[in-house]
């Protein structure tokens, strides 16, 4: 498996293998503008010379040779160059750590303790739904008593208005005003039950005529 070298990423803010790809991009390119340039010289050079047999396309097929031949030797040489600079250059002792891991050398944890503390912090996110979610019930019932007092009030405005009513009209307190709505309220239903009355026996009379 290949290390990713995430300690040393964290130090130099991009990873030693990137490094290492972008350098061999920049001598591969390197090397193809020079063979351009070489195959550019031959080629003027060939023109000059009316007597000689080289063709354009002799000297190209050289060049892609000749290219391919260094390209294997770079290779070869890079991989060796690559594996001091990742082991030498661009990484990080094992026996050093960087001042924002500090903390970590004051307050060593055991891979328990660790996992100890990843479950007292579940524990804790627990708790903190728990409570979050009855604090909007309470909410929701601090709402509803709103509501609830809104409609008390309103009870209680009624009373008032009834009992200030009930003054005017010479009446006393609200005992005397609520057992006057007891005798109002039968005296309605016996007047009400005396115009059923007569009205069934208008209907009688009017079907008998």
């Amino acid at each position: 498996a290949v290390d990713p070298m995430a300690y040393e990423a964290q130090f130099f803010g991009f990873t030693p293998q990137t490094c290492m790809l972008r350098i061999y991009l920049a001598f591969q390119d390197c090397l193809f503008e020079v063979m351009q340039v070489v195959e550019a010289v031959i080629l003027r050079k060939v023109d000059k010379m009316p007597d000689c047999n080289i063709t354009p396309s002799q000297v190209r097929k050289c060049t892609e040779e000749f290219l391919l031949f260094v390209k294997d030797r770079f290779d070869k040489l890079f991989d060796k160059m690559e594996e001091v600079l990742l082991q030498q250059v661009l990484s990080i002792p094992e026996n050093v750590l960087l001042p924002e891991d500090k903390v970590h050398e004051q307050y060593p944890y055991s891979p328990e303790q660790f996992r100890a503390l990843q479950e007292e912090i579940r524990q804790l996110q627990l708790q903190c739904r728990a409570e979050a979610a009855a604090e909007q019930a309470l909410r929701a019932e601090l709402e509803e008593q709103k509501v609830v007092k809104a409609e008390l009030e309103k009870i209680l405005q009624w009373f008032n208005d009834l009992e200030k009513t009930f003054r005017e009209q010479g009446i006393g307190n609200l005992k005397e005003c609520l057992s006057f709505l007891t005798q109002s309220s039968k005296k309605l239903q016996v007047v009400m039950k005396e115009v059923e009355q007569k009205s069934e026996e208008l209907k009688l009379h009017d079907k008998l005529m």
